[in-house]
């Protein structure tokens, strides 16, 4: 006779005897690491089928078994401990739950993997021991015992919502044993936080066009700078096909960046101090985050939209603020659009790539091509040299985001530059 569920997984594995009871406590602990907990029935063999325990089986059987927990795992945990009867054969089953991750057994720190134990590396036990915590950026104490947060004040004051001076540090977290932490170095005024989006000529890092930096400020306005400069070069080409019917296609799906560039920023693991990135090819935007998946989250789940945050105080700020909601329609959007491909999903980042829908005018060849949208703005600039960007985007069509871009674009190939300030000044044509 088989047990119903008659296979070994993430969360349950079989033993034949209790002379595998080490063995077995070795799986229960790697299950906790992993899924906070876990099964291990004694007296059924790999395939399922119940053989039984042999010998006299009773109260001190379980004693023996209790104590033998107690002394190998650490922290301590109380497992369940019962018996079951099939057929007249009876097997013990063994379940324990616990949050205090990381546990090991006689020293030794192992993690589930399949129906396999595998010993955690000194960099993975690290970050599962943060993982045990409310918030790795939570407990973390900032170098910067100074912040401001009148930007992070001013969002919630724009959607309405009422600051509380006396209470504000306390009721976002921001304290640790009455220091800042790192969640509030996150979306202080200044820090050392800078995101970068990086545009490369062809379709390799071997030479690279621009780089815009967007940092040094609250998080979430650097989010917000990154995200507005992405969609400002999400060009839109009309064909006109048989009957004049006219057609239009986007560089790539507005909505699937975004959440990629979100999810990027909140679950990025930030305190390995290395924020996410955005990288242009002619092909193709890459959206990098550093990372993998967290220990109790498997890649079905996080291709479902399973919830499972890395920084739960930054994502709690999020959703007050409404960058993001508590779905998860974030990634199976992605999915929905561009597959399972679109990620890459590795122990140390993940990478969702989204591919061009064509090869968009902003790429170059070469850094001194004019392409077609330059020559427009140059010919506004000779006849209109005073002209605002604003006045610039109303002659010509273009949004006022995408014509910064072309002029900036401009300037960075040193075929003009601006003479004075924004009031009163001109742009300059060089020779």
């Amino acid at each position: 006779m088989k047990l119903d569920f008659a296979y070994e997984d993430e969360k349950q594995e079989f033993k034949t005897s209790l002379s595998q009871l080490d063995n077995g406590i070795d799986s229960l602990v790697s299950m906790l690491n992993k899924h906070r907990s876990g099964t291990i029935y004694f007296g059924v063999d790999n395939s399922g089928e119940i053989v039984g325990l042999k010998g006299q089986i009773g109260e001190e059987t379980i004693k023996k078994i209790s104590t033998r927990v107690s002394e190998t795992v650490k922290p301590t945990i109380i497992p369940e401990i019962s018996f079951q009867e099939y057929d007249k054969k009876t097997i013990i089953k063994v379940m324990a739950s616990g949050n205090n991750r990381p546990y090991s057994s006689n020293g030794n720190y192992l993690i589930r993997v399949g129906s396999e134990n595998k010993k955690i590396d000194p960099d993975l036990l690290a970050e599962l021991f943060f993982s045990s915590q409310t918030s790795s950026i939570e407990n973390l104490e900032s170098l910067n015992q100074n912040p401001t947060f009148n930007q992070l004040k001013q969002m919630f004051i724009s959607r309405g919502m009422t600051i509380n001076e006396e209470k504000f540090n306390s009721n976002m977290h921001f304290l640790i044993n009455g220091k800042f932490n790192y969640l509030a170095n996150l979306l202080a005024d200044e820090n050392d936080i800078s995101i970068k989006v990086v545009r490369f000529e062809g379709k390799d890092k071997l030479k690279m066009f621009s780089r815009n930096e967007y940092g040094y400020k609250c998080l979430l306005i650097a989010m917000k700078q990154a995200n507005d400069y992405i969609e400002s070069i999400n060009e839109t080409r009309v064909d006109i096909e048989s009957g004049l019917e006219r057609k239009e296609t986007h560089l790539f799906d507005s909505h699937s960046f975004e959440e990629a560039w979100t999810n990027a920023c909140l679950h990025n693991r930030w305190i390995r101090n290395v924020p996410p990135a955005i990288y242009i090819f002619e092909d193709r935007m890459e959206i990098i985050s550093t990372g993998g998946l967290p220990f109790d989250y498997s890649k079905d789940d996080f291709y479902k939209g399973v919830s499972n945050p890395i920084n739960p105080g930054l994502q709690r700020i999020m959703v007050q603020l409404g960058i993001v909601e508590q779905t998860g329609h974030g990634n199976p959007t992605i999915v929905a659009k561009y597959g399972v491909k679109a990620f890459d999903i590795e122990d140390n980042y993940i990478t969702v790539t989204i591919p061009f829908a064509f090869i968009p005018s902003m790429n170059q060849n070469s850094s001194n091509k004019l392409l077609p949208h330059h020559n427009k703005v140059l010919n506004v600039i000779k006849l209109h040299p005073t002209y605002s960007v604003n006045e610039i985007s109303k002659e010509i069509g273009l949004g006022t985001s995408r014509i910064s871009v072309i002029i900036k674009e401009l300037r960075e190939m040193n075929i003009i530059e601006r003479v004075g300030g924004n009031k009163g000044g001109y742009w300059k044509i060089k020779n």
